[in-house]
């Protein structure tokens, strides 16, 4: 299989942004046209998984919606609208000895993924490697087995009726974990892999893999109301950052308050969340709120991908960024403010892939920012940090031209 996608790596090499841009918008034909059959076979995961007692908010990762189906394939259209990466000259320039530099972007040529249930990451994955140059192979979970090989079933046959080779997408069987351990195992096949899921499997794969490995991270987000916070913007922000979609990790888990405006946006936000059925874990200042739990130091450092939020009140924002840095996954963070000075502050002191200034965490995402799609969001510092687009999937060589130069 890897050897297959290899092969087919080194045609892509040759395609020409056409051809790409066109093999995408027949993808994204071919899923609309396969909406009934790709629904059915992820209501059958579905149900397969609410019958085996999986959490709600995991389900809801798995579930597939005409609306979704409809993104995914607007996906898709983005990314052919955005310009190829391929062959873009990072820097040049002619030495004094007359040799000619150029440093230009290539595709890693074939990238491993495993994911666990969401199915929109086929879809999202294929199109970025395609267009990128590189040709993938897809190892998700086994609760979305059926919605998966429906999706890849499809995209392989757009992108031979489009004139690629059909295996510049692979389905790499669920049904063992000997997959999991082959692709980690397939330095020299595999040229890059990548994770995406929740923080076991990361770290499995991290820890367990000769083949490099661009970690994508867990997002244990905070958003941080300032002293000089717009409160009616503040409360606005919170209940989007958490409620919008709490099954994604960019989703809030923490929420901290400065006591200057404690004593109002407290009652408010506490309010607000209640009526969305959020459960608040505060500190002692939340918790003499109705309805308010105590919260620990696990509560701290949780992922809840749930309705749940971490609550409390901090002095002033050097303590907000210390409790950030403390507790944070490294995702993404949001400061509410109107003062300058402090938003300077706080994104220069807050290390996470991403900050967000009066807006809600939710935005990182490689569509909300003009990617198209991503193919993760990475939370490590080498290579790629934040959302993962086109440019992100490729690495660079040097090109140098002489006339008969010799050292």
């Amino acid at each position: 299989m890897a050897r297959r996608a290899r092969t087919a790596s080194h045609e892509l090499a040759l395609a020409t942004r056409a051809t790409k841009d066109a093999a995408l918008e027949t993808m994204a034909a071919a899923l609309l046209a396969a909406e009934a059959e790709v629904l059915a076979a992820n209501a059958e995961d579905c149900a397969r998984a609410e019958a085996g007692g999986t959490p709600p908010n995991v389900v809801d990762r798995l579930r597939l919606t005409p609306d979704r189906l409809a993104a995914m394939a607007q996906g898709l259209r983005d990314v052919a609208g955005l310009p190829d990466p391929v062959g873009e000259v990072v820097r040049g320039s002619t030495l004094a000895n007359g040799l000619e530099l150029r440093q230009l972007r290539v595709p890693f040529g074939v990238v491993g993924m495993i994911y666990e249930a969401r199915p929109n990451v086929t879809v999202d994955a294929a199109g970025i490697c395609l267009k990128s140059g590189n040709a993938v192979l897809l190892r998700g979970s086994s609760s979305a087995a059926g919605s998966n090989a429906a999706l890849v079933a499809v995209l392989r046959e757009a992108a031979a009726r489009a004139g690629l080779p059909a295996d510049v997408v692979q389905l790499v069987p669920a049904d063992s974990r000997d997959t999991v351990t082959h692709l980690m195992r397939a330095r020299g096949d595999v040229d890059v892999l990548i994770p995406r899921g929740g923080a076991g499997l990361i770290q499995a794969v991290v820890q367990g893999s000769t083949v490099p490995v661009i970690e994508t991270g867990v997002g244990n987000c905070h958003v941080y109301v300032d002293a000089a916070a717009d409160l009616d913007m503040a409360l606005a922000i919170v209940l989007n950052s958490k409620t919008q979609r709490t099954s994604v990790c960019n989703s809030a888990e923490s929420l901290l308050v400065h006591q200057a405006v404690a004593e109002e946006f407290l009652p408010r936000v506490a309010a607000a969340l209640r009526e969305q059925d959020v459960t608040i874990h505060g500190d002692a200042a939340f918790a003499a709120l109705e309805g308010v739990l105590p919260a620990t130091d696990e509560d701290w450092g949780t992922e809840y991908l749930a309705l749940e939020i971490s609550a409390a009140v901090v002095p002033d924002l050097d303590a907000a960024v210390a409790h950030v840095r403390r507790w944070s996954s490294g995702h993404t963070e949001a400061i509410v403010t109107g003062d300058l000075a402090a938003a300077r502050r706080f994104t220069a002191m807050v290390d996470s892939a991403a900050v967000m200034v009066n807006a809600s965490t939710r935005f990182t995402d490689g569509g909300e920012l003009g990617f198209g799609a991503e193919i993760g969001i990475s939370t490590q510092k080498l290579h790629a940090r934040g959302p993962m687009g086109l440019t992100e999937m490729t690495s660079t060589k040097f090109v140098v031209t002489g006339d008969g130069h010799v050292r």
